[in-house]
């Protein structure tokens, strides 16, 4: 038998000095050999200095462990992580004496990786945890995770009907359960696992949920366990802790798909974030997602106070944000249901948000303007919205004004708000001449389409008619005659009083084409009951 010498010192990452043979660790080890041949010295003892020697002091005992027993050593998932980094390290890939070398051997163990129990490849993922970054490259850490996701997979398709809502109930791995102790047992079968992973750090959850993502495991299980992760981590961890406890949430909430998050629970993430200071790339991508559902967002949830430095009550500009995260694809694409419920919400935001006093007009603006015209089916809301913000911003220069009224469409308005606009001070004398053009078309333009519906009819009573339209024609002139005499140089408060005026006019006129509608439609009702059998109707369209 050949005497051991002890010829080489073997200093590991500084935690421990090892002495051991050279001839029979360079006989395994590809990495020593080379050094060895490599290396001129005459000097009987060497010494070699690793300072990067993954998994240190330990995982280079059992390194050694296996040089020393002929290239043999139990293999099992406890420890398979640390041999086979030993093995990519030292370059162990040489056979010795007919033996399968220690990466061969390690490689072959992992093909048995699906008999491994439960605890067991957990054991072997925190190690592979414990060797990050070096383990990220050797193999082993995919390889247990994809296995630990398939378990998830094989577990999950017990459920005939798996949720894909967040405002679901449950897990509902059984369509049938009816009564609460079903419910409950198909909760546990969905959520089990979560406290079992609580042991693995942020950058190994979010590999983990990559690795459930190409195994098709529902988004909403987890989408529910990311959110677990949190509230249990957030109990003991630093604030450095929670901002990447966080921030891991996020990016791989981002990853699936949008409905498997309620919009109530990205604010509450939200909120959490903005005293973490997360960092930009994160904060985008949480901004994202709620702005992907803001028409399920409430006006509570919009009222985010300003950050720090800031002088609005409220934060306008994340608002901005969102809204152009809700826009993103193009409007084109948005439901007319959607964009209503959005547009709805922004303008009780804006009615919000507009007695702020620190609120500039270029803010405000923006808000009114952010959404297309054709989202507003009414401007009225937005009109009170701009009332109140010229009443608290008094002092506003006549062309701030001016451009902060564009946010306006005067055709959207109710004849009600237009009568209030034109005696309404705090509007710049141009609006309400503008409100009344605009109402003033939209009446000649109902006249019109009266006239064009009457005309297709020949109703017996077609003096009476001709005496009515005669009223509305001169009505309609009259209305254009005062817009024509209208002076905009001239005195705030005459132009004020034609306007008023006018726009009662207006209304009144509103009113007669009304009745004289409801009245033709009547006679066209008749004409098609009493004759439909004998005569045919009139074209409407030649």
């Amino acid at each position: 038998m050949e005497a051991v010498c002890c010829n080489l010192e073997v200093d590991v990452n500084g935690e421990e000095t090892f002495i051991v043979d050279k001839k029979i660790i360079a006989s395994y080890s590809g990495r020593l050999s080379k050094l060895f041949t490599k290396s001129k010295a005459t000097t009987r003892n060497l010494k070699v200095i690793f300072h990067d020697f993954p998994g240190g002091a330990e995982c280079f005992e059992l390194m050694s462990r296996f040089c020393y027993n002929n290239g043999k050593t139990q293999i099992n998932p406890s420890n398979i992580s640390l041999l086979h980094c030993a093995a990519q390290f030292m370059e162990m890939n040489n056979s010795v004496s007919g033996t399968s070398n220690l990466l061969e051997q390690t490689e072959k163990s992992l093909e048995e990786i699906n008999y491994w129990t439960w605890p067991e490849l957990l054991a072997a993922l925190k190690q592979c945890q414990d060797l990050l970054p070096v383990e990220n490259s050797s193999g082993v850490l995919q390889k247990c995770l994809d296995s630990l996701a398939r378990r998830l997979a094989l577990a999950t398709e017990a459920s005939p009907c798996p949720s894909n809502s967040p405002d679901s109930s449950g897990f509902r791995f059984s369509c049938d359960s009816k009564s609460t102790e079903s419910l409950k047992s198909s909760l546990s079968r969905a959520t089990w696992w979560f406290e079992d992973l609580l042991i693995l750090s942020p950058i190994l959850v979010e590999k983990v949920v990559e690795s459930m993502v190409s195994q098709k495991l529902d988004h909403f299980i987890i989408s529910r366990f990311l959110l677990y992760y949190q509230k249990s981590k957030f109990y003991t961890a630093t604030p450095d802790e929670k901002r990447k406890v966080i921030e891991t949430v996020i990016d791989t909430l981002y990853t699936l798909h949008g409905s498997s998050v309620s919009g109530k629970t990205l604010f509450g993430i939200l909120r959490v974030s903005m005293t973490l200071n997360i960092n930009k790339s994160s904060r985008k991508k949480l901004e994202s997602m709620i702005g992907s559902q803001l028409d399920l967002a409430t006006l509570d949830n919009l009222l985010v106070p300003s950050p720090y430095g800031i002088n609005y009550l409220y934060d306008v500009n994340l608002v901005l944000r969102f809204l152009k995260a809700f826009m993103r694809d193009g409007i084109s694409k948005i439901s007319g249901m959607r964009l209503g419920k959005v547009s709805r919400l922004m303008d009780l935001y804006i009615a919000e948000v507009a007695p702020d006093p620190c609120l500039k007009p270029s803010k405000f603006l923006a808000l009114a303007m952010a959404l297309p015209d054709s989202a507003r089916n009414f401007h009225d809301e937005l009109y009170h919205a701009v009332d109140m913000y010229l009443e608290v911003h008094a002092g506003l220069l006549e062309e701030e004004k001016m451009k902060i009224c564009c946010a306006l469409n005067y055709e959207k308005l109710s004849a009600e708000a237009c009568a209030h606009l034109s005696q309404n001070k705090k509007f710049p004398s141009r609006s309400a001449v503008q409100a009344l053009l605009s109402q003033q078309y939209k009446l000649k333009s109902l006249l019109h389409g009266t006239n064009n519906s009457r005309s297709l009819t020949d109703s017996p009573s077609t003096s009476t008619e001709v005496r009515s339209k005669g009223k509305k024609d001169e009505a309609s002139k009259q209305v254009v005659l005062y817009a024509g005499k209208l002076d905009i140089s001239s005195e705030s408060e005459k132009l004020r009083a034609h306007l008023q005026g006018m726009q009662w006019r207006v209304i009144e006129l509103e009113k007669i084409c009304r009745k004289m509608q409801t009245q033709m439609a009547k006679t066209l009702k008749s004409r098609v009951s009493s004759h439909g059998h004998t005569r045919s109707l009139p074209k409407l369209c030649s």
